[in-house]
């Protein structure tokens, strides 16, 4: 009897893993069962903004491969709107719920990958009876707000809440929408992924394009009219909205595992080894959002949900549900993102990520420009570098620019990997010519610079 494999979530982690098993085996040997809760399998979520905005025209341009495609090329009996709502380990087998034809169905495995993905935060007071309160979490999620602001009235004034990469890349959707925006944020300053410093010049530049920003301001409750959300209530009074869009974050979609009794970490995802196994339960497997995994600079557990690592971490699953060897390595949090023409990128520790692993440090901020100051095109870029003392290892690093500057975080990324100091950095040998870099890339320069400060806070 060929052994079975029930896959809970069909985006990136859960496909990925189906899909390298049965590479590796075919179904007269492993017969493989996805449940999927929503109407798409393997889409880009991270592309949901830029559907919304009107950059990306087609929605099916996000979906990387179709639940037909799963089921004629690789063999996977792929299930949607089917909810999982029980793992039975003693049984070994799950339930789940046809959402849309009703019935609950059973079925056994002899191995799962539990790859449920992450919930968006979701306040009380967003779940109103009033239209217009929107999270963009999934494919379904857009869909629904696309619809909304293609009606007629078509809204004209828009509130994000929450400040982190979902709600500045909304922001920015909007505003190319045409929408009058004003972007809502608990804490000082939005882009909370960056340092105080870094996350002033993205305000100022979100300002400039005409987004309103209220920092230090908490949502309360927002205020309808005929049915329709018609303003955002506020600790500083109420911000008129035709559509409101939460950007809070997410947390990992662990309930269901919880229950069934797999271990989470202190960070709230399921906590795995590096071939992706659950600690201590044997034939269960779990990636992507919901799972917590180690920083490679701190040696602590993080929790990063992005698209980058779901991929990778369901690969590593199925290789090794298919009878390779794989492991995932962990991360070092390198995330980019933009609003209209502004780029902003990080990786590593920030300041405060530092101060609580325990590091000592010096930090540099230096200015320096896209290109040749002289070649027609040459913007400014702000990089900051964080550098262990005394010894200067690279810690992390952050850029702002406004061109060509996001992508140079890979050439910072690379040097943080690999445990280089700052002094080595300087001898990089990375590409020259005006159009691209001045002749000092500001990798270099930010280095130079980091060198100098250790070498002051050694005297």
């Amino acid at each position: 009897m060929a052994q079975r494999l029930i896959v809970v979530g069909g985006d990136a982690a859960g496909m990925a893993a189906a899909s390298q098993a049965r590479r590796r085996r075919d179904r007269s040997d492993l017969e493989i069962v996805a449940f999927e809760r929503g109407r798409f399998t393997s889409y880009s979520a991270c592309g949901i903004p830029y559907w919304i905005s009107g950059v990306v025209p087609e929605r099916d341009q996000l979906i990387a491969r179709s639940p037909a495609a799963f089921r004629n090329d690789f063999d996977i009996d792929v299930r949607l709107r089917h909810e999982v709502t029980a793992i039975d380990l003693t049984r070994r087998e799950v339930v789940a719920r046809d959402l849309d034809g009703g019935g609950e169905v059973r079925e056994r495995f002899d191995d799962l990958v539990y790859a449920a993905g992450a919930v968006p935060l979701r306040p009380d007071w967003a779940d109103t009876a009033a239209g217009g309160v929107f999270g963009v979490q999934t494919l379904d999620d857009g869909a629904a707000l696309r619809e909304w602001l293609d009606a007629d009235p078509a809204p004209r004034r828009a509130v994000v809440v929450g400040g982190g990469y979902v709600g500045v890349e909304m922001a920015e959707a909007l505003v190319q929408r045409g929408l009058s925006v004003t972007l809502v944020e608990q804490s000082d300053q939005p882009m909370s992924t960056v340092d105080s410093d870094m996350g002033a010049l993205v305000a100022e530049a979100m300002r400039g394009v005409g987004i309103g920003i209220r920092t230090g301001v908490e949502v309360t409750g927002v205020e309808e009219r005929d049915g329709r959300v018609s303003a955002v209530v506020t600790s500083e009074g109420p911000v008129p909205a035709d559509v409101v869009v939460l950007g809070l974050g997410v947390r990992p979609n662990t309930a269901l595992a919880e229950a069934a009794g797999l271990p989470l970490g202190p960070t709230g995802g399921i906590r795995v080894d590096l071939r992706m196994r659950v600690a201590g339960v044997p034939g269960v497997w779990a990636a992507g959002d919901c799972v917590e995994t180690l920083h490679r600079v701190s040696g602590l557990p993080v929790h990063v949900p992005l698209g980058t690592h779901a991929n990778k971490q369901g690969r590593v699953a199925g290789i090794n549900l298919g009878g390779g060897y794989a492991t995932f390595p962990g991360v070092i949090g390198t995330a980019v993102t933009k609003v209209c023409d502004l780029e902003v990128a990080r990786t590593g520790l920030r300041e405060r990520d530092a101060v609580a692993s325990g590091f000592e440090f010096v930090s540099v901020v230096s200015e320096s420009t896209s290109r040749a100051g002289y070649y027609p095109g040459a913007r400014p870029m702000t990089v900051k570098l964080i550098a262990e003392r005394p010894g200067g290892r690279l810690l992390g690093a952050q850029i702002v620019g406004w061109s060509e500057a996001a992508k140079r975080i890979d050439a910072l990324a690379v040097a943080l990997w690999n445990g280089m100091t700052v002094d080595e950095m300087t001898g990089l040998d990375l590409g020259y010519a005006p159009p691209f870099a001045p002749v000092w890339d500001p990798v270099l320069i930010a280095a130079r610079k980091a060198v100098d400060a250790l070498a002051r806070a050694g005297r």
